[in-house]
C-alpha cells in the first residue's frame, strides 16, 4: 500500500462517524432509535426511581432490574437465532411493536394508588422479552446498512446515539415525573416507539443469507461455538460477563447510591441531572471511539478505559456530597461506555456476518442478560452492608480486568 493509500485509509477512518450518517438507511434507523431511545430512557430512570419511591426497598429495585433485563439470559439465544435465519426488518419491527404494548400496560398498572407489585414486575417483564428478542437482530443488522470500513463510526454513533437519550431522557423523565407522576412517563414512552417503528419500515435491509449449515440445537448454539474456538471472541464475552456482573450495579442502584450516599432524593430534578452527567460521559465515550479514537488500537484501548472507569467507580463509591458527584458521574460515564464501545466494535469487526446475529447475542446475554444477575446478588448485600462496600468491589473487578483484557495476546493466539 502506498503512503498516499494509508492517508487516504485514516482519514476515512478518523471521519467514519460522519461518512456512516451520510449512508441513507443508517441515517433513518438512527434518527428513528434516538427519538425512541429517550423514550426508553425516561422510562427506565423514571421506574427505578418509581419503585424506590414506592417500596423503599433496594431489593425490590433488583427484582424490578430483573424482569427488565433477565430475559436476555433465557432468550438471546432465540433471538440470535431468528436473527441470523428470518427477515431481520420484520422481526424488528414485531419485538418494537410488543415493547410498545407492554410499555402502555406499564403506564396502566402505574396510574393505581397502590399499583400491584405483581403486575408491576409482569408489565416489566414483558418489555424484557420484547428486548431479548430485539436485541441481537439490531447489533446484527447495524454492520449490514454501512460498508465495512465504516463499521467503527456506525457502531461508535449507535452508542452515542442510545446515550445521548440517557441524557435527554432522564432529564425530561425527571421533570415529568415530579410534576405528572410515572404512569404518564410510560405511555409517553410507548408513544415513541412509533419513531422507530416508522424508520424500520422506511429502509430494505439485505436479508440474511440461505441457510445451509447445522439446524435445531446446534444453529441454536452457533455462537458459543465460535467463542469456543476462538479465542480473542472469548476474551472479549468473558470479560463482558464479569464486568457486568460485578460492576454495572451501579447503574440499576443509581437512586440508592443517591439517597444514601448523596442525600438526593431519586423524585427529583437534581437526581435526573445525576443520570444525565453519567449519560453525557457515556455519550462523550462512544462519540470519541468514532471520531478522536477512530485510528486508535481498540484492543489497548479498551484495556486503559476499564483501568479508567474502575478508579471512576471507587471515587463515585467514596463521595459524599452532591457537588462533585455530577462530574465523576460523567468519568464514570465515559470510562464505562469507552470500553463497551472498544470491545463491540472489536468484536464486530472480527466475526463473520454469517455468525454475527448468534455470536451478538451472546453479547447481550453477557451485556444486558448477567447484569440483573448482580443485581439480584448485590439488592440483599447492600441491605446488609452498604452501597459503598458493593461499588467498591465492583470497581476491585474491573481493575482485575483492565489486567485480564489483553486482546493483543488473544488475537494472536
Amino acid at each position: 500500500m502506498t503512503l498516499d493509500a494509508v492517508e487516504h485509509e485514516g482519514q476515512v477512518q478518523s471521519n467514519a462517524a460522519r461518512a456512516a450518517l451520510r449512508v441513507r438507511e443508517f441515517r433513518i434507523i438512527w434518527t428513528g432509535a434516538f427519538a425512541s431511545g429517550i423514550g426508553t430512557w425516561m422510562q427506565n430512570v423514571t421506574l427505578g426511581a418509581f419503585v424506590y419511591e414506592l417500596t423503599k426497598s433496594p431489593t425490590f429495585v433488583s427484582f424490578t432490574s430483573f424482569a427488565q433485563l433477565g430475559p436476555m439470559l433465557a432468550l438471546s439465544l432465540v433471538g440470535g437465532m431468528l436473527a441470523d435465519a428470518v427477515d431481520r426488518r420484520r422481526l424488528l419491527l414485531i419485538t418494537q411493536t410488543e415493547m410498545m404494548a407492554a410499555s402502555f400496560l406499564l403506564a396502566v398498572v402505574a396510574s393505581h394508588h397502590d399499583p400491584s407489585r405483581t403486575a408491576l414486575l409482569l408489565a416489566v417483564f414483558a418489555v424484557g422479552v420484547g428486548n431479548a428478542l430485539n436485541g441481537p437482530t439490531w447489533q446484527a443488522l447495524v454492520p449490514e446498512l454501512v460498508p465495512r470500513h465504516l463499521l467503527s463510526g456506525a457502531i461508535s454513533l449507535n452508542s452515542a446515539q442510545a446515550n445521548a437519550a440517557r441524557v435527554v431522557g432522564p432529564a425530561i423523565g425527571g421533570l415529568l415525573y415530579a410534576g405528572v407522576g410515572a404512569s404518564w412517563v410510560f405511555a409517553l414512552n410507548g408513544a415513541t416507539y412509533l419513531f422507530s417503528i416508522l424508520s424500520i419500515w422506511m429502509i430494505s435491509p439485505k436479508p440474511p443469507g440461505p441457510h445451509h449449515g447445522p439446524s435445531g440445537w446446534r444453529r441454536l448454539t452457533g455462537g458459543l461455538a465460535v467463542a469456543r474456538r476462538d479465542p480473542f471472541v472469548r476474551r472479549i464475552l468473558v470479560t463482558l460477563v464479569l464486568l457486568s456482573f460485578f460492576s454495572l450495579v451501579f447503574i440499576s442502584q443509581m437512586p440508592t447510591t443517591a439517597d444514601h450516599n448523596l442525600g438526593l432524593r431519586p423524585k427529583s430534578l437534581a437526581y435526573g441531572l445525576l443520570y444525565a452527567c453519567f449519560g453525557l460521559g457515556a455519550v462523550s465515550g462512544a462519540v470519541a471511539i468514532g471520531t478522536v479514537w477512530a485510528r486508535a488500537d481498540l484492543r489497548i484501548l479498551a484495556r486503559r478505559a476499564m483501568a479508567a472507569f474502575a478508579v471512576a467507580l471507587a471515587t463515585l463509591a467514596l463521595l459524599r456530597t452532591p457537588a462533585p458527584a455530577y462530574p465523576v458521574a460523567f468519568l464514570v460515564g465515559f470510562s464505562y461506555l469507552s470500553t463497551i464501545t472498544s470491545l463491540n466494535t472489536s468484536l464486530q469487526q472480527h466475526v463473520d456476518g454469517a455468525v454475527r446475529g448468534r455470536v451478538m447475542a451472546l453479547w447481550m446475554m453477557g451485556w444486558g442478560g448477567t447484569i440483573p444477575l448482580g443485581v439480584m446478588t448485590a439488592g440483599p448485600i447492600i441491605e446488609a452492608t452498604s452501597i459503598t462496600f458493593v461499588l467498591l468491589y465492583g470497581a476491585v473487578v474491573a481493575g482485575a480486568l483492565a489486567w485480564y483484557l489483553d486482546l493483543r495476546r488473544a488475537q494472536a493466539l
